[in-house]
């Protein structure tokens, strides 16, 4: 790639990164980095073919940058990125191949910031004592949410006497938090990730008002869950493609259940059992 497409990719990317934007104006983005030399003379609806999606789509993405329509970003774009003097873009296998790198580079420098908030591992520590001395331990997570919940607590339920995930919605979600209150559950784990559900946010609310501590994994400090969670832990999300990838959230989720593992006794006792019967039953391939 010439110095000139660096340049004119970089100052696209510049523009793009740290907003949140919807799938649809990823791929919009996406498509515009891939051709950064291109993109400050194209119209609205050139662009919309491009990127496979419809022109009022790159419209409303132009107004989510803060631009008053289309136009303006164009007239933006002509004076901040440099034209091609080839006058041809980047390859698309070049700029495609790029942006999937760029995007595992965002991830590991996520899992980077994330080894070094747990330099001080009293949140996750304090976290792991009120999860092991929940019994039972409710485990929600709604949405883009709900694999991250599933996870843990398939893990969870090998060394933990009684885990409740809560991956679904609807009428019924607060009758399972009251019955997990019920039995005696102390604490809830949540897993809360972009685009925040609000009913996540009235479950956590709920949860609170009867009684349960609200332990949560979100992607943000400042995510909306965090006014309705007692301890919040966070780990960020990539967003260099069409869809959040969650490694982040996902390893600090396995780092909780380490945690949650210290404060169980039993813990040990319980996988060894766990592996004999899986043995006897052949459960797994040799």
């Amino acid at each position: 790639m010439s110095t000139t497409g660096s340049t004119a990719d970089a100052r696209l990317r510049a523009l793009f990164e740290g907003r949140r934007l919807t799938p649809t104006q990823r791929r919009i983005a996406h498509c515009m980095v891939g051709r950064a030399a291109e993109v400050p003379y194209l119209s609205s609806v050139e662009v919309a073919e491009l990127a496979g999606v419809s022109q009022p789509s790159v419209t409303r993405f132009a107004v989510a940058l803060g631009f008053d329509g289309y136009p303006a970003l164009r007239r933006h774009l002509r004076e901040v990125v440099p034209a091609s003097p080839a006058g041809r873009p980047p390859s698309e296998e070049k700029a495609e191949a790029n942006a999937y790198q760029r995007a595992v580079e965002e991830e590991i420098a996520n899992l980077r910031r994330l080894a070094d908030a747990l330099a001080d591992p009293a949140p996750v520590r304090e976290a792991g004592r009120l999860l092991a001395a929940s019994r039972p331990l409710p485990v929600l997570g709604l949405r883009a949410a709900a694999a991250q919940a599933r996870g843990f607590a398939y893990f969870a339920a090998k060394v933990h006497p009684d885990v409740r995930p809560l991956t679904e919605g609807g009428s019924m979600l607060h009758d399972r938090i009251d019955g997990a209150r019920r039995a005696g559950a102390d604490a809830l784990l949540c897993f809360a990730l972009p685009r925040h559900p609000r009913e996540t946010v009235e479950a956590l609310a709920h949860a609170r008002e009867e009684g349960l501590t609200v332990v949560t994994v979100a992607d943000s400090a400042f995510a909306p869950v965090a006014r309705v969670s007692d301890l919040l832990v966070p780990a960020a999300v990539g967003t260099g493609l069409a869809f959040d990838t969650a490694c982040g959230p996902m390893l600090l989720g396995r780092v909780l259940l380490e945690a949650m593992c210290d404060g169980l006794p039993e813990a040990q006792a319980r996988l060894e059992e766990f592996d004999v019967r899986a043995a006897s039953r052949g459960l797994f391939v040799e």
